[in-house]
């Protein structure tokens, strides 16, 4: 299993935008329903910084993810929407309540 946060600035004009994109994210995942996957996005209250947390457990460790047409969208503009660009922090829980059991 892996875990992995990324947290990232749009530009002032760019918030509302990038939530479309991760919304439809969200609605391809319900969906498809991939196994192995858990994921959660938080915007944060400056409307500008969006916090993603990934945790993947799949027989092969792939992550189905970035396979997504909707995931694949959201990145393709990406750099564009950024004041600051993603910044991927893998890490180990310590605990969780109810987010990835």
């Amino acid at each position: 299993m892996s875990q992995i946060i990324v947290r990232y600035k749009v530009k002032p004009d760019q918030g509302d935008i990038n939530e479309q994109f991760v919304k439809r994210v969200f609605a391809e995942l319900k969906e498809k329903a991939p196994a192995g996957i858990r994921y959660g996005t938080l915007r944060l209250e400056d409307g500008v910084t969006f916090v993603h947390i990934a945790s993947v457990e799949t027989p092969d460790g792939s992550n189905p993810l970035p396979e997504l047409a909707a995931f694949k969208e959201s990145q393709a503009g990406l750099k564009e929407r950024c004041e600051e660009p993603p910044v991927p922090t893998p890490g180990t829980i310590v605990g969780t309540y109810g987010i990835f059991d």
